[in-house]
């Protein structure tokens, strides 16, 4: 089978696929998010001492809150050059 040449595919112009406003609102659900894990693992800390529950638990909750955003971002990425693909389909 031949492959299609570059003059064959459709033109798709790479818009911009996040926006800063989109930024500022992943910002603060990770930052909730953040919070929210916080004091959720807070008491699984096996500890007595304040500075290694807090020391584990925001760890914890960093590395979490960091996966949260990464798929916050693959989400939107992925919505916007799926509406992208079909507003140009038409």
């Amino acid at each position: 089978m031949s492959q299609p040449t570059a003059s064959q595919k459709p033109e798709i112009k790479l818009e911009r696929l996040t926006t800063p406003v989109g930024m500022v609102v992943d910002a603060i659900l990770v930052l909730g998010f953040f919070i929210f894990l916080f004091g959720l693992l807070k008491s699984h800390v096996p500890s007595n001492d304040i500075t290694m529950v807090v020391l584990w638990a925001g760890l914890t909750s960093a590395c979490m809150s960091g996966v949260f955003w990464l798929a916050i971002q693959m989400f939107r990425v992925v919505l916007s050059a799926q509406l992208l693909a079909k507003k140009h389909k038409r």
